[in-house]
């Protein structure tokens, strides 16, 4: 069949108007009209996302002249992307916990952390923070606010309370989730070297992982009752730290977050076998019977996320995930692909946009989770027929949220091609000398409109690095400060706000949650902003030097 239709090239435009003010007021309308629509409305999520969709297809043909095949063919694979990338581990996630209720092993990992601590303030750190960090390093993906959530859920906390806490907990890890994938992104897009960007980040962050247990637990009790675990959030956070800054400056990408949480996990599991705090806050305690299991009970009833841990751990090692993806199943997006041209000073000059669909189910953590849950399901006894039941149920119950992801992210899709996110971007090359913290904030805008801290690092990795130049500053410093600003707007971007919702079964509270996480998520953005004002003027001898 002779293909009729030639391919469309198309240059974006990143100031329609000849005002970047009003160019950037223009292109902020999309992401305004989400929360609008969630906050003010007070609609559901999907309706939230879908009115946000409309707009910038809207603004992409009437505003930015992008071609109606280039808007559609964005969206769809923006809907395509959702699904694989998010809703696919979240389904999973789901399912895995159904699995360990199911079979009565989630009793017994309550009663195990239990043990460990009854007090609610150091569960949160074991299971937000320590467990949720591994959960960012072996996948991402939400798996570590998905799985944390209906964790503390199961252990008695208030839904809310659960849903804001792993939200804020999924933070410091980011940058190295998934095996450093957005370290990785960022070394690729900005051509500069992947140990120099991993050793910035690692000089970045560690500050930040130090006090984000004690920012955790501040954020559920009072200050009093916060100095009552003093020793524990400081050694948590601590030895998270020094690891995160000794793999990330001395070792690899790959395995940041993974040592460094199994790290501070096994230093918490000793320091509480030793101290206990004064004054126990526990809830529920009557639901909640601490009954001992041998080593033997505890391994098989953490046996359904143990195995979806190795799971997502092994299949997601380079040297094997390679063998997972088949060829054939990632190809150039129809008339998408390299079509979309995008031009300085986004780009060195002239350069197309690629657009890959990757439909390699095999290779992606979600397919590891189900992998972990079946097995285990089945090593556990369970029949069949029980198992077919569950994940029907969980279908069902994630509905509502599939449709908010898929909207959502063909939302992010038709923005990124139409280049309005970029012109939100350039808006904030225009600070000067100040250029360190907004573009520290620029990172933070982008992970909150990508959803991803690689996303917002393939977005604006380039001009950080164009920009950084033009102003005499380190590449490698703003490259490393979009990736590590960025790690504070994950809390507050639409698709972890329905993941939390979700895996709480708060669905219908996602404008409440925004609310209650934002504060935080702009607070912490500013404060990386401002460490890394310090580097770039006050103690430059930090930033990793070129070609050494």
């Amino acid at each position: 069949m002779i293909h009729l239709c030639q391919i469309v090239s198309w240059r974006q435009n990143y100031d329609p108007f000849n005002n970047w003010v009003l160019s950037t007021l223009i292109s902020a309308l999309p992401v305004l009209t989400l929360f609008f629509v969630l906050l003010a409305l007070k609609k559901r999520v999907w309706i939230s996302a879908l009115s946000g969709m409309i707009m910038a297809v809207g603004l992409a043909a009437v505003v930015f002249h992008m071609p109606a095949t280039l808007i559609a063919q964005s969206a769809l694979l923006g809907f395509v992307f959702g699904f694989l990338k998010i809703a696919w581990i979240i389904i999973a996630s789901i399912f895995l916990y159904h699995v360990a209720v199911e079979t009565g092993q989630f009793q017994v990992m309550k009663e195990s952390i239990a043990t460990l601590s009854a007090d609610r303030r150091i569960q949160v750190i074991l299971i937000a923070f320590c467990f949720g960090a591994f959960l960012e390093g072996t996948g991402g993906g939400g798996a570590p606010v998905a799985i944390a959530g209906a964790f503390l859920i199961g252990l008695g906390f208030p839904p809310f309370q659960a849903a804001t806490v792993c939200l804020l907990a999924n933070t410091a890890p980011v940058a190295w989730g998934g095996v450093g994938n957005p370290v990785r992104v960022l070394a690729l897009v900005t051509d500069l070297p992947e140990p120099a960007l991993n050793a910035m980040v690692g000089r970045i962050l560690p500050p930040f992982s130090l006090i984000l247990p004690l920012w955790l637990v501040r954020s559920m009790v009072d200050w009093r009752r916060t100095w009552e675990v003093f020793p524990a959030l400081v050694l948590s956070g601590g030895s998270f730290a020094l690891m995160q800054f000794c793999w990330s400056n001395y070792m690899d990408t790959s395995l940041v977050d993974i040592v460094a949480a199994i790290f501070s996990l096994l230093v918490m599991v000793a320091f509480l076998k030793v101290w206990r705090p004064r004054n126990l806050m526990t809830i529920q305690e009557s639901a909640i019977i601490l009954k001992k299991h041998d080593a033997w009970n505890v391994m098989k009833g953490w046996s359904p996320f143990i195995l979806s841990s190795i799971f997502i751990f092994v299949c997601g090692m380079p040297s094997l995930n390679k063998y997972l993806k088949i060829a054939a199943l990632s190809f150039p997006w129809h008339d998408l692909h390299n079509a979309v041209i995008r031009i300085p000073p986004v780009a060195p000059g002239p350069n197309p946009e690629s657009a890959i669909m990757d439909l390699n189910v095999l290779s992606l953590p979600g397919t590891a989770v189900f992998a972990g849950a079946l097995l285990s399901a089945w090593l556990l006894g369970m029949p069949a027929r029980k198992i077919v039941t569950i994940l029907g149920q969980t279908f069902r119950q994630l509905i509502p949220s599939l449709l908010a992801i898929s909207f959502m992210v063909g939302l992010a899709y038709v923005t990124r091609y139409a280049g309005m996110d970029t012109v939100l971007g350039l808006s904030l090359t225009h600070t000067g000398w100040l250029y360190p913290l907004f573009g520290t904030l620029l990172g933070w805008l982008g992970v909150a409109l990508t959803g991803t801290d690689a996303g917002s690092n393939a977005l604006f990795g380039n001009l950080q690095k164009v920009t950084a130049e033009q102003l005499h500053l380190s590449p490698i410093l703003m490259a490393a400060a979009n990736s590590a600003g960025g790690v504070m707007g994950k809390m507050i971007d639409a698709q972890s706000i329905v993941v939390a919702s979700t895996s709480t079964r708060q669905e219908g509270k996602e404008a409440a949650i925004f609310k209650a996480v934002f504060k935080h998520s702009i607070a912490l953005a500013t404060l990386v902003g401002l460490l890394v004002l310090l580097y770039a003027y006050v103690f430059p001898g930090i930033i990793p030097i070129l070609g050494k």
